[in-house]
């Protein structure tokens, strides 16, 4: 009985990876009752169980019901480890993170604090978790205007990733946008310009070491790209054509207009965009439903199969705008446009965000 749980748990992971988002929730609920049986209601196993059924929740947006169980989590750490665990601190984070994502940052401000402290007085003040409840008090800051309070949190942020993680880490990329994201936003534009291009450095020596791991991250050429904009019924009829051996030029009419794509694309460029598609067309279905926390879920699971794709980068940007995290969203927008600067649709929502911002 005592792994019973525990398995019930890994199933409902496996079921949340696959997509099945209301399988894996019931599942879970499972797991937390037989934990809270087999267990005691205070174990720190049930707030395991607690803390993935609110991620669940979280996923699909359902913030409601995410809160209480967050916040049981949270009560049963502190009594499990005391006030000042590592664990404890882990919870704080989370519960103000959900704070911040419903905008209610009175709420998240103290939590992300304590985070902060207890952090930095078990684990040391250069640790990489210190990094990031910097970077998170930062982004509450950020999001209110509060520049001046968010800019010395991103620097600090900053050296100890640097420091911890090597120059060259995806961490410190992100870092780097963020602060010239802040820079940006207080009209110092040749600084945050300096710091995009560091960032823009990173991520393309990030780009070369994951192609050498997989074929499926290789540097995309402009036509696999393209190949990602159209619908399946479109991709379904060049896959026809490309095993013609008599076509030469592959004509197709997507969204934005004609698409001419020679026929240097392979059946299995084709065969990879239709993998990659299966997995944004649910991105696309969960943006209908307004549930864009998890349609950026599953444009990041596209975006890993096909790296800096343009469409899904702005996707991700459209969806945290329509969040009203409009500065967390700009950064992937610039980034598409950067990629696509011709893209009608891409300058039409960089501009449009840029304005919301802006004014």
């Amino acid at each position: 009985m005592d792994t019973e749980w525990k398995t019930l748990s890994a199933e409902a992971a496996s079921l949340y990876r696959q997509g099945q988002y209301d399988r894996a929730i019931i599942v879970m609920k499972k797991a937390l009752d037989v934990a809270e049986k087999t267990v005691g209601p205070d174990h720190p196993g049930v707030a395991i169980c607690l803390s993935k059924l609110a991620e669940l929740y979280r996923a699909q947006g359902q913030y409601a019901q995410a809160e209480p169980l967050c916040k049981r989590t949270l009560a049963i750490d502190e009594k499990a480890y005391g006030p000042n665990h590592p664990e404890v601190a882990t919870d704080l984070n989370y519960l103000a993170e959900l704070y911040r994502t419903l905008g209610q940052y009175a709420q998240a401000e103290p939590l992300y604090k304590r985070c902060l402290a207890i952090r930095e007085k078990a684990l040391g003040p250069n640790h990489p978790s210190v990094a990031q409840s910097l970077n998170n008090l930062a982004e509450l800051y950020r999001a209110q205007g509060q520049y001046a309070q968010a800019e010395p949190l991103y620097k600090r942020c900053l050296s100890i990733r640097e420091k911890a993680l090597g120059p060259n880490h995806p961490n410190v990329a992100a870092s780097l946008e963020n602060l010239a994201a802040l820079y940006k936003a207080t009209n110092r534009l040749t600084e945050a310009e300096d710091l995009q291009k560091r960032a823009a450095a990173i991520r393309a020596i990030i780009g070369r070491d994951e192609s050498s791991k997989s074929p499926e991250r290789k540097g995309l050429t402009r036509e696999q790209m393209d190949l990602l904009w159209m619908d399946r019924t479109q991709l379904t009829s060049l896959k026809a054509s490309a095993l013609d051996p008599n076509t030469t030029v592959l004509t197709v009419t997507a969204t934005g207009g004609l698409l001419n794509l020679k026929k240097s694309l392979k059946a299995s460029d084709i065969e990879w965009a239709e993998k990659v598609m299966a997995i944004a067309e649910q991105a696309t279905a969960a943006s209908q439903r307004q549930d864009y926390a998890k349609a950026i879920q599953f444009y990041k699971q596209a975006l890993e199969q096909a790296p800096e794709c343009d469409l899904y980068l702005m996707s991700i940007g459209c969806c945290l705008s329509n969040m009203g995290k409009h500065r967390e969203g700009l950064p992937y927008l610039e980034r598409a446009a950067k990629i696509n600067p011709n893209d009608a649709r891409v300058r039409s929502n960089l501009a449009a965000v840029r304005r919301m911002l802006h004014g």
